[in-house]
């Protein structure tokens, strides 16, 4: 029990055994789509949502996957209970396939379909009880009229180089911003920030992913009774905020307290925070598919 690979319909528990053809597209050009998928108490948290995610980002890239919602939703299970693990990260990965060194999608035949089902820490645990340094990065995240970020692409050099930015400047995370200069999101999470009492993160036309967490996160602020504004922000909106974090699936929700060496609040995990992770992390004692019957 442990790791588990599916790779185009074999289940492999060597990482070095699962290899692919050089000639796939997702290797040549970041020709495909993924999701990251967490597993909570032998569920698969918001399994649903993501699934129909990566079935919208291989419609809007014309990528045909070769089985249905059902029939990969239980593949995708099956992987789990391979592993044995109550909690888990899956990646879902569906490329356009092998093809030839042109860049044409017709050249390649069917699409690979890789599912791998492991461990995650995307942060240190102390990290999540003391909160991130952050610093704004230069580069700037892809405009949506070029690349639309509601599609969980393959091509993430856009935000590697962000990261770049952020292992060179000794920080934990970086904030990115649109062409002008609004702020959308950290390298792999959205952002919210909390000012008086009420929530704001950006909106979806400045070029942010709508994550599956970030709904989470308004959910329960609805919940709650918090105000949401989804509006433009500037780094200014940011350095004077009361609180600010992260959330994503892999990093779930996680604090800033300190950005571009402006601290953020009293420099602590805030309230309202803490009030969010504490009813987040009670959700994902309960929802999600079960994996083990």
């Amino acid at each position: 029990m442990g790791l588990c690979i599916y790779l185009n319909g074999e289940f492999i528990t060597d990482k070095k055994l699962a290899v692919t053809s050089i000639y796939d597209h997702g290797f040549l050009y970041g020709d495909g789509i993924f999701e990251g998928i967490r597993v909570y108490n032998g569920r698969i948290f918001m399994f649903e949502e993501h699934m129909k995610r990566l079935y919208d980002s291989a419609k809007s890239l014309a990528l045909t996957i070769p089985m249905s919602i059902e029939e990969l939703s239980e593949i995708t299970m099956e992987t789990v209970r391979r592993t044995g693990y109550r909690d888990a990260y899956i990646r879902l990965v569906v490329s356009r396939g092998e093809g030839d060194l042109g860049l044409d999608p017709r050249k390649c035949g069917r699409p690979s379909i890789y599912i791998i089902a492991d461990s995650i820490q995307l942060y240190p645990k102390e990290k999540y009880d003391v909160g991130l340094t952050i610093v704004t990065c230069s580069t700037r995240r892809n405009s949506p009229d070029v690349l639309c970020p509601q599609v969980k692409s393959l091509n993430y050099l856009n935000n590697i180089l962000a990261k770049i930015e952020v292992n060179r400047a000794g920080a934990d995370e970086g904030l990115m911003l649109n062409p002008r200069g609004y702020v959308c999101e950290a390298t792999a999470d959205n952002i919210f920030t909390i000012k008086n009492g009420t929530m704001f993160t950006p909106p979806p036309f400045v070029g942010v992913l709508l994550g599956i967490t970030r709904q989470c996160v308004l959910d329960i602020a609805e919940k709650f009774g918090i105000k949401v504004i989804e509006r433009n922000m500037v780094v200014h909106d940011v350095y004077v905020a009361d609180e600010v974090f992260l959330t994503g699936s892999a990093a779930e929700l996680i604090p800033v307290i300190n950005v571009d060496d402006r601290i953020i609040g009293d420099g602590k995990p805030g309230p309202v925070f803490k009030k969010l992770l504490a009813e987040f992390r009670e959700m994902t004692k309960h929802r999600g598919a079960p994996v083990y019957d």
